[in-house]
């Protein structure tokens, strides 16, 4: 299945307002998609590795008002460009649309994660060099 095809099911789920949504290909990948808010929220892991999918967070936190930052890709989670480099962000932060928040690497490819909204770094969800997946929430900001 390709990421498109995972984009549309998440797609039909908003237009048809369906909570959960699962799919299997002949024991070699399997996807549940669920939803606990307007936003649908990813999980997938191989169906032969028996593993439990891990939920993806939605990208609005409804409860406080805060923009959640998730990974864009599975890897590993860097909160700066190398271990002597500041951080890209801390917490009290101020950032502003398109600032880089961190890096996931991935295959050995450093892939910058920028801020879709300007505002307040409130919390860090992850710690430096961990593993993170798809649509994991890496930080909460409190938008301007």
């Amino acid at each position: 299945m390709k990421f498109d095809n995972i984009e549309q099911l998440a797609e039909l789920m908003e237009k048809y307002k369906l909570t959960e949504v699962s799919y299997e290909e002949a024991d070699k990948f399997s996807i549940k998609l669920k939803s606990g808010s307007a936003q649908p929220v990813y999980a997938a892991a191989p169906a032969a590795a028996g593993a439990a999918p891990a939920a993806a967070a939605p990208a609005v936190d409804s409860d406080a008002g805060l923009h959640i930052i998730t990974s864009e890709l599975v890897g590993t989670f860097y909160a700066s460009a190398s271990p002597d480099s500041p951080a890209y962000a801390n917490v009290g932060d101020t950032i502003e649309v398109d600032s880089t928040v961190c890096i996931v690497e991935a295959m050995k490819v450093m892939n910058e994660i920028k801020s879709e909204v300007s505002g307040t770094i409130v919390e860090i969800l992850v710690d430096n060099a961990t593993p993170v997946e798809f649509g994991q929430a890496i930080m909460k900001v409190k938008p301007n």
